[in-house]
């Protein structure tokens, strides 16, 4: 029991690498999974490709004034700090730790471990 180890993927050489889309968000894919990347405020968001309510595509939605992701299919809003549904739904999107320093840009992901559960 203890703390959850963090892996991580190189997904950029550096943010100016990353190819953003207008709405500040874009599709990276680290470890073989596709993850949604956005940037707010200068700072580096990863999460969920899918919406946990209905698989929209995340991307394809856009960043609110408070910094939430919003879903293009229903308009579920979403954190990019914790991904809580701020619109009060009770769904979750799954967030990464990200990390971005003079070797690169890397998301994290918690070790898989069948110990997990403890």
């Amino acid at each position: 029991m203890g703390d959850k180890k963090v892996v991580w993927y190189k997904i950029a050489e550096s943010e100016d690498a990353i190819a953003f889309q207008t709405n500040s968000m874009c599709v990276v894919e680290a470890d073989g999974k596709k993850i949604s990347l956005a940037k707010f405020k200068n700072e580096l968001f990863a999460f969920a490709y899918k919406c946990p309510h209905a698989s929209g595509i995340m991307v394809d939605g856009f960043i609110d004034a408070l910094g939430n992701a919003v879903c293009p299919l229903h308009r579920y809003k979403f954190s990019l700090k914790n991904g809580r549904n701020v619109t009060g739904e009770g769904y979750f999107l799954k967030t990464y730790a990200v990390k971005n320093t003079q070797e690169g840009v890397f998301i994290g992901f918690e070790e898989k471990s069948f110990f997990n559960f403890l």
